[in-house]
């Protein structure tokens, strides 16, 4: 018959490694993937390869599609996702405990008053998704060049103190621009130049290829805090054509929207996106510009801004949809300087 300290050698040795990952977790040490049970180097490096390099990318995959990224069995993967899901407490929790959870939520300045007051105050939100619609010459892509050197700032001044990762599907970027923008925050031009991450998307799949490139950079240590898509919808316009393939591109579309939010969350960073227009020739009356997309955009995003030119050179952001702010329009300027209060 064992002893008692060879039934404790032998407890210590099949101590279960979801346990091994609380345990770890309780320590203050970020538990790692391959912490989790039955998920060794080669499944690791598997999973990397598919794009997952953290829990919340492995909580929220379904068991047949980790058995097949990683090679292992349901059962196992099954076990790796629930002890994930149990490290990461995503269960249900009561209205203080998730107010708590939003305490570290970041804001970016857009760098008008006016414009920061429409959403509540503060600019852009993380862990949210910003969609600012509206017709050529509307200050869309300024708004985003804004947003890529205001987020640099540290948050005193209404930035968050990190880099911006800017995929520009349009050939809109310009370097240029954001050294006009950086002087007129007093900022050395080509260290701000140097916090942006610049990536041209020449199709729909090159688009959603760079998200996974994102999450590996902020593994890697970038602090990203910002991603600007200028345009979200142009290569999705461009490659499904007509209404038999509409349904595609909506699917598409939506799965890229969900990776988005998802990215966001994750990493605790704020996500804006630019989208194109049209007529829409069922409007007899008022303004007849739909943002493309549909509904699957239209839910997906959770601040919705319809951007329009005015009189004497003023732009007006209206805001179309929020889960906690009134509609309402704010007018401000595109300068030499970016986005302004005034001229």
């Amino acid at each position: 018959m064992a002893t008692k300290k060879e039934i404790d050698e032998i407890k210590e040795a099949v101590y279960d490694e979801d346990e091994k990952s609380v345990k770890k977790k309780k320590e203050g040490k970020t538990p790692e993937l391959s912490d989790l049970p039955g998920i060794g180097p080669a499944a690791v490096a598997k999973l990397e390869n598919a794009g997952i390099f953290d829990l919340m990318g492995l909580a929220v995959m379904s068991p047949a599609t980790l058995s097949d990224a990683a090679g292992v069995s349901s059962a196992v993967a099954r076990k790796a996702i629930q002890a994930a899901r149990t490290i990461l407490e995503l269960g249900f929790s009561d209205g203080v405990e998730y107010a708590k959870k939003r305490e570290n939520i970041i804001h970016i300045t857009t760098g008008s008053k006016n414009f920061d007051e429409l959403l509540g105050g503060k600019g852009i939100e993380s862990k949210a998704i910003t969609e600012a619609f509206g017709a050529y010459g509307s200050g869309k892509t300024q708004l985003g060049l804004s947003l890529a050197v205001n987020v640099q700032l540290p948050a005193e001044q209404g930035g968050a103190g990190g880099k911006a990762v800017y995929i520009d599907t349009e050939g809109t970027f310009r370097p240029q621009r954001i050294k006009q923008m950086a002087e007129g925050l007093g900022a050395n031009p080509e260290m701000v130049l140097r916090n942006i991450l610049v990536a041209r998307a020449f199709n729909s799949d090159h688009q959603i290829l760079l998200l996974e490139k994102i999450t590996e950079m902020i593994k890697s240590g970038e602090p990203i805090k910002l991603v600007v898509i200028d345009s979200l919808t142009a290569h999705f316009r461009a490659e499904f054509t007509g209404r038999g393939q509409l349904a595609d591109r909506q699917q598409k579309l939506n799965r890229y929207m969900h990776e988005l939010m998802r990215l966001a969350e994750t990493h605790n960073l704020a996500v804006y996106v630019t989208n194109q227009v049209m007529a829409n020739p069922a409007q007899l009356f008022g303004d007849p510009t739909t943002a493309i997309g549909g509904n699957i955009v239209g839910h997906a995003s959770t601040y919705r801004l319809y951007l329009r030119r005015a009189k004497q050179g003023s732009r007006v952001a209206k805001l179309i949809d929020s889960p906690n702010l009134p509609d309402g329009e704010a007018i401000y300027y595109v300068t030499n300087y970016g986005i302004k209060d005034n001229e």
